[in-house]
């Protein structure tokens, strides 16, 4: 498993040298680039110097064991923290999604289920803001079309760490990217005068938000068209012919903004989400030209099915990708959000583990 170890280490130490170098620092996107990739090396070597010396001190108490016995409590002992470290540093090795750091455009649509889903709709978008909160995370949204009992038929939100750094694999993409697919909801919805439990649901698509630079987008390929924007809003937002709605010819893929007052607000928004609807796109190509390992080191956790149910009678939360199921709903929908993802979390990992080991 730590044949590789060793080339990572020269490469870290490669770095380290680099970056010392005042003038590596005159390319600032070089210099950046190196430093990511510097920080993603930094606790490989430092657990695998940790596991070399429990490996060594692991040796040093065998010989003194043989004279006193006493020493093989401590043989016990570096056995017991190699074993931790080995498990800590075979984490480290999985293969990273190479997008893990971005932030991320996060849209939700109401689906089946009329304006029931609508409000459903309503009620992940709080969960998700109070999750974002809860973390540190800032919000934004982008566009929104709300529904007559205040729900969402849809609404578009920016996630992003604060400060726009964050440490290696740690970023909103690295979070958020378990929560696309469709979410189901159980329970008596306001529209009901019977007290029946109803079933709906709501789709949820998250994207990594891309920057200028990774997707190029020539102008002749849009179509962009201006319209005047509908639901709640002041003076000139209904109007105005301020919402623009702008398709991507070549692939047909739309992004469409009507929050803002003006027009080039707007337009600039759609821009913003077609980006990162672009370079989804080419990652999902990429991903199904690819090799089997390849996709598993990628994506291992589906998210284009029903991903989870929320059943309000019985404040019961369902993942059905990873099996998590936990009775504090009422806590999730509060933001508290965590123990589900990880769940996702360490399935991923454990797929791509198994996926490595294989090859």
């Amino acid at each position: 498993m730590f044949e590789a170890v060793e080339e990572l280490l020269v490469e870290h130490a490669d770095l380290e040298k680099r970056l010392a170098d005042p003038s590596v620092h005159a390319d600032q996107n070089n210099a950046r680039k190196l430093a990511k990739r510097y920080a993603e090396l930094t606790p490989i070597t430092r657990i695998y110097r940790q596991w070399r010396q429990a490996g060594e001190d692991i040796e040093a108490a065998r010989e003194l064991a043989v004279e006193d016995p006493d020493f093989i409590a401590e043989v016990k002992d570096s056995e017991a923290r190699r074993d931790e470290l080995t498990e800590e540093l075979r984490l480290l090795l999985v293969p990273r999604d190479p997008s893990d750091d971005k932030d991320v455009i996060l849209e939700i649509k109401a689906g089946e289920g009329g304006e029931e889903s609508a409000l459903f709709a309503g009620d992940l978008l709080r969960m998700y803001l109070r999750y974002a909160e809860r973390v540190g995370w800032k919000t934004e949204i982008i566009d929104s079309n709300e529904s007559d009992l205040g729900g969402y038929k849809d609404v578009s939100v920016a996630v992003k760490t604060k400060g726009g750094s964050t440490e290696p694999g740690q970023g909103v993409w690295a979070r958020l990217k378990y929560e696309g697919g469709v979410h189901r909801v159980q329970r008596v919805p306001a529209t009901e005068s019977q007290g029946r439990i109803h079933t709906s649901a709501a789709g949820v698509l998250v994207t990594p938000e891309a920057e200028e630079v990774e997707v190029e987008i020539v102008a002749n390929d849009l179509r962009i068209d201006v319209y005047r924007s509908s639901g709640p809003g002041g003076q000139s937002v209904n109007t105005t012919d301020s919402a623009v709605r702008i398709t991507h010819l070549p692939t047909g893929i739309v992004a469409s903004c009507q929050n803002e007052k003006s027009q080039l607000q707007n337009k600039e928004q759609a821009m913003r989400i077609l980006r990162s609807r672009l370079l989804a796109a080419a990652q999902e190509e990429a991903e199904r030209e690819a090799s089997d390992a390849r996709r598993s080191q990628v994506r291992t956790v589906d998210r284009s099915e029903r991903i989870r149910t929320y059943n309000y009678p019985e404040n019961r939360i369902s993942d059905h990708r990873t099996g998590f199921k936990a009775y504090n709903l009422d806590q999730v929908l509060d933001g508290d959000l965590n123990p589900v993802i990880q769940s996702c979390v360490d399935k991923d990992a454990a797929a791509k583990l198994a996926a490595a080991q294989e090859n």
